[in-house]
C-alpha cells in the first residue's frame, strides 16, 4: 500500500516554535508511517504560496497527498487551497481557522480541516499572569506578532480581555522571531520618552521574542539603567521544553504558556480520516497551560515583592 505523503509548509526557521513544529511532524511522521517534506517560507507570503502552488501544480506522481500549513500572511491562501482541492489533495491549516474550508469540504475528496492553538485562551492566560505579576497595577512592554496575523489579534484580544484595568500596555511590533523582537526594542529604547515611562513587565506573544527583548536590553551601555531593565519579570509564550521552560527554569522568563504543537495532531488526523474516508472536525482547538500555574505565579510574585522591602 502506498504510503501517505504530506508536505510540511512552515512560517520560518528562525523560530523556537516553528521548529518544534517541523520535529513533531517529522516524529509523527515516522510514528503514522507517512512520508513528510518539511518547507519553510522564510516569513515570506508570497513565497510559500509560490512554493505551495508547485507542490499542487506538480506532476501526480511528485504531487503530495496533502499540504499541512501554517500561514505566512493575513490569509489562508484560498486561491491555493482551491487548487488543491481541486486536485484531490488534502487541505490542512495550521494556526488559524479559515472561513474558506466549509465550502471546500463540501466538493473535496480527501480531509479539509483546521488544527489551531485556542490564541484567544493563550492571551487570556498571559491577561491572567499579568494581573499575577502586578496586583497592584502598572505598565507593561507588550510585543505583539505581526499586525495582519489572525493568531497575534487574538492573542492581544485575549489579553485584553483578562488583565485588569489598572494594567496599561505600551505595545510594539515583531515577526515572531527573536531578532525582531531584538530590533524593535533597541529602536524603541532610543525614544526619549521610553526611558521615563515606568514599565514593570515586559509580555512578549512568543519566548523567542520575550529572549530578543532582553538582549536589547542587556546592550544598554548605562549600568543603572541596564540593571532595572533586567530585574523586571518577563514573560513569553510557547514553552517548549528545551526553550520556553527551560527559560523559565533558569529565571530569564517568569512565565510562559504552553502550547502544544499543532502538526503531531494535524497529521493523526489527518491519516485517520484518510484511512476512513471520512472528514474530521472542521476544527480543532489544542489547549495551552500556565507556566508557572497563575496562583503559583501570584505566589512567587507576592514573596519576591516582601523580600524586596524587607531588604530596603
Amino acid at each position: 500500500m502506498k504510503k501517505l505523503s504530506v508536505l510540511v509548509s512552515l512560517t520560518t526557521d528562525d523560530n523556537d516554535y516553528q521548529v518544534e513544529q517541523a520535529a513533531a511532524a517529522e516524529e509523527a511522521a515516522r510514528r503514522l508511517g507517512v512520508n513528510v517534506r518539511v518547507l519553510y517560507a522564510a516569513n515570506d507570503p508570497i513565497k510559500q504560496s509560490q512554493q505551495l502552488l508547485e507542490a499542487v501544480q506538480a506532476a501526480a506522481d511528485k504531487r503530495p497527498d496533502a499540504i499541512v500549513f501554517e500561514p505566512v500572511g493575513g490569509t489562508a491562501l484560498p486561491q491555493v487551497a482551491r487548487a488543491a482541492v481541486a486536485a484531490g489533495m488534502g487541505w490542512v491549516v495550521l494556526n488559524r481557522e479559515s472561513e474558506n474550508l466549509k465550502d471546500f469540504r463540501r466538493t473535496a475528496k480527501a480531509p479539509v480541516f483546521s488544527i489551531t492553538s485556542d490564541h484567544l485562551e493563550i492571551g487570556r492566560m498571559q491577561g491572567q499572569q499579568l494581573g499575577a505579576l502586578l496586583p497592584n497595577g502598572g505598565t507593561v512592554l507588550y510585543i505583539q506578532g505581526p499586525s495582519d496575523n489572525s493568531a497575534a489579534k487574538q492573542r492581544t484580544q485575549g489579553m485584553q480581555q483578562t488583565k485588569p484595568e489598572n494594567v496599561k500596555i505600551v505595545l510594539l511590533k515583531g515577526q515572531w522571531t527573536e531578532e525582531s523582537a531584538y530590533k524593535s526594542v533597541k529602536s524603541w529604547m532610543k525614544l526619549s520618552t521610553s526611558q521615563k515611562l515606568p514599565i514593570e513587565v515586559v509580555c512578549a506573544q512568543d519566548d523567542s521574542m520575550a529572549i530578543g527583548a532582553r538582549k536589547a536590553l542587556q546592550e544598554q551601555a548605562d549600568e543603572a539603567v541596564r540593571e532595572r531593565w533586567l530585574a523586571l519579570p518577563f514573560t513569553g509564550c510557547d514553552g517548549l521544553p528545551k526553550t520556553g521552560q527551560e527559560f523559565v527554569r533558569r529565571g530569564l522568563l517568569a512565565a510562559t504558556v504552553v502550547v502544544p504543537p499543532n502538526t503531531t495532531l494535524a497529521l493523526e488526523v489527518l491519516v485517520k480520516a484518510a484511512g476512513q474516508g471520512t472528514q474530521p472536525p472542521e476544527v480543532t482547538l489544542t489547549v495551552p497551560t500556565s507556566l508557572p500555574r497563575i496562583d503559583e505565579l501570584a505566589s512567587k510574585r507576592t514573596g519576591a515583592r516582601t523580600r524586596e522591602l524587607v531588604t530596603r
